[in-house]
């Protein structure tokens, strides 16, 4: 027996397919994420931004943390407590620095964003005493 598939069944089969895809291409995008990022220091306080320049004698040593979120948005002032979630590293790890997009060594303005930060997904992905 040739049974022949009415239009409306081909056009809910591409439909579903075209809403599949759809779907999967949406996942694609999460390995593409914006993070924000603070000097801070072992407890997400924000601190001034020179603590964590590790150019020219800047840095202030041990005990802060370049820490980064997705959910940091620019404008939390130093003295502020960043919102739980984010992860920290340390403010002169340049393989770190480098791996967000952020200069190996240097200041770091507080709330700089970087957009399109690849493969770290949700609320960072890396985290280390330091």
């Amino acid at each position: 027996m040739n049974r022949r598939m009415s239009s409306r069944s081909v056009s809910l089969t591409s439909t579903f397919l075209l809403l599949a895809a759809g779907g999967l291409a949406a996942c694609d995008n999460d390995e593409y994420v914006d993070e924000g990022f603070y000097c801070a220091d072992a407890n997400g306080v924000v601190v001034d931004e020179d603590n964590c320049d590790d150019d020219g004698g800047g840095g202030g040593g041990g005990g802060f943390f370049i820490w980064h979120s997705s959910g940091y948005k620019s404008g939390y002032k130093v003295g502020q407590k960043l919102p739980s979630g984010g992860q920290k590293f340390a403010y002169n790890d340049a393989a770190a620095r480098s791996q967000f997009g952020l200069p190996s060594s240097g200041k770091i303005s507080n709330g700089t964003v970087k957009t399109s930060v690849v493969g770290k997904g949700g609320s960072g992905s890396r985290s280390s005493g330091g």
